[in-house]
């Protein structure tokens, strides 16, 4: 369809810059090249940090891991050992204290558990008086063995294994292995309060609980032990 004659009109108005307008372009486009080196640079050196970052966690990763794996490889349970400490959620294990400390607090935070769920049911017992005797006996238990699971972290937490005498560093240790010993003690306590008892719910439950609890324990006074041998000094990760 024919509109008709294109007059000068018609066409939209040339482009007018003015002087200040080209010196601001050309500003814009000079300070543009010379900031792109900077910029690449500057991206350069975030990527070399996040593969140097990357690079060190994954280490760390690898290493916990591999002292969690040698040291596990003789404990009581070594796949529960094994299971439990490589999903600890801590501070980075990198010696054989790091690793005592993780299982004693695996240990403990086990053995809290069960002491609430054991005061739930204690509470809601009928009138079996065998079952809710066993209940009252296995409730302090558990409780002392988070007393003492608490006490041996604590001696955990302030050996000197540099800078100390032999002597002083005896002392911790059996300190510390004597109170994870009797916490295994009272977990084993409390499930035989229940033998002898026909098999049911609240048995059942309980045997599951503590049965748990005393396997961590059992494992965490196998890396207590393994600390007393080594003197507790801190390991290569990698041995």
């Amino acid at each position: 369809m024919f509109y008709g004659p294109t007059t000068l009109n018609s066409y939209p108005p040339p482009l007018s810059f003015s002087f200040a307008h080209i010196t601001l372009i050309w500003s814009l486009t000079l300070t543009r090249e010379i900031m792109a080196p900077t910029q690449n640079l500057f991206l350069v050196a975030i990527a070399f940090a996040v593969i140097f970052t990357a690079s060190t966690v994954h280490g760390r990763h690898n290493g916990a891991e591999d002292i969690v794996h040698s040291s596990c490889e003789h404990a009581s349970y070594p796949s529960l050992c094994v299971r439990t400490l490589s999903s600890y959620s801590g501070p980075t294990i990198t010696n054989r204290r790091d690793l005592a400390q993780a299982a004693i607090k695996i240990s403990l935070s086990h053995a809290q558990s069960a002491a609430k769920k054991l005061a739930v049911v204690r509470d809601s017992v009928g009138k079996k008086k065998q079952e809710k005797a066993a209940l009252v006996d296995c409730v302090e238990m558990i409780g002392d063995s988070v007393d003492e699971l608490s006490r041996t972290l604590g001696v955990l937490k302030h050996l000197r294994v540099s800078g100390g005498s032999a002597k002083e560093f005896r002392w911790q240790m059996s300190n510390a292995q004597t109170w994870a010993s009797a916490a295994l003690t009272d977990d084993d306590t409390c499930l035989d309060g229940f033998q002898g008892m026909d098999d049911g719910e609240i048995k059942t439950e309980v045997k599951q609980w503590m049965t748990k609890v005393a396997r961590v324990t059992s494992n965490a006074l196998y890396m207590v032990n393994q600390l007393d041998e080594t003197r507790g000094k801190p390991h290569d990760v990698h041995l």
